[in-house]
C-alpha cells in the first residue's frame, strides 16, 4: 500500500479544518443519524434543529468537540490516553461512561461476534502492535478498523477509531479518511463481513480506493 497523498502537516490541517462540517456530517451518518448537511451547518453554527432530537443534536456537537481536541492536539503523541480523551467528546452523555475502557460485554448488530472485554494492559498492546506499521495510511486505516472491531468503549467506538485514524493521517500529510453517503451501505456491509471473519483485507482496499482524500498540489 502506497500514500495517496504526501502534504506537510500544515497543508493537511489546514484542509481539516476547512472541511470540519463535512466530516462531522459524514461522521453523523455513519452513526446513523438522520441529518442533512444543511442541518449539521446549522447545528454547528449555534442554532437549534427542531426536526431532530436532542440525543441527535447532542451527537453532531460531541463530533464538532472531538475533532475540534483532534485537530488542536495533533502534535501530541497518539497513544491509549489519546484515544480515551478522543471518546470522552464523542460520547459524552451517550452512554455508560465516556473516556474510560468499558468494563461489561456488549454485542454488535449484524454480527455473531462479541468482542472481548478489553483490559488496559491488552489495549495498549494492541495499539502499539497497530502503530509499528510502517506504512502510515496502512497505519490509520488498521487504525480505525481494529479499533472498530475491538470495542474499547461502550459507545462511540466507530467515531472514536475513525477521529483517531485521521489524527495519524493528519500529522503526517497523508490526507483525510472519511465514509462519504454515497459509500456508507457497501461501507457497512464490509464491515459487518469484517466483524464477523477478522479478516481485513477486503474493507481496507475498500477504503483506500474510496474513502481517503486530500489536496492535489502541483
Amino acid at each position: 500500500m502506497e500514500d495517496k497523498f504526501n502534504l506537510t502537516p500544515e497543508q493537511n490541517l489546514f484542509l481539516a479544518k476547512k472541511v470540519l462540517v463535512t466530516n462531522v456530517y459524514n461522521g453523523a451518518k455513519l452513526e446513523g443519524i438522520n441529518v442533512t448537511y444543511p442541518e449539521t451547518q446549522t447545528i454547528l453554527d449555534g442554532v437549534n434543529v427542531t426536526t431532530l432530537k436532542l440525543d441527535e443534536i447532542n451527537t453532531v456537537l460531541n463530533l464538532r468537540d472531538a475533532w475540534k481536541f483532534m485537530l488542536s492536539n495533533i502534535d501530541e503523541e497518539f497513544n491509549l490516553e489519546y484515544l480515551c480523551k478522543i471518546n470522552s467528546f464523542v460520547s459524552r452523555n451517550e452512554s455508560l461512561e465516556w473516556g474510560v475502557l468499558r468494563n461489561g460485554k456488549v454485542g454488535i448488530s449484524g454480527t455473531d461476534y462479541i468482542p472481548e472485554i478489553p483490559t488496559r494492559e491488552e489495549a495498549e498492546a494492541k495499539l502499539d502492535e497497530i502503530l509499528k506499521e510502517q506504512n502510515i495510511t496502512k497505519r490509520a486505516i488498521k487504525l480505525m478498523l481494529k479499533g472498530m472491531r475491538y470495542q474499547l468503549f461502550w459507545d462511540g467506538n466507530k467515531r472514536t477509531s475513525l477521529i483517531a485514524a485521521n489524527k495519524i493521517m493528519i500529522s503526517n500529510g497523508k490526507g483525510i479518511i472519511t465514509i462519504k453517503e454515497e459509500f456508507l451501505n457497501e461501507f457497512n456491509k464490509l464491515l459487518t463481513e469484517y466483524y464477523t471473519t477478522n479478516e481485513i483485507a477486503k474493507i481496507e482496499k475498500f477504503i483506500y480506493d474510496n474513502c481517503i482524500f486530500g489536496l492535489e498540489m502541483n
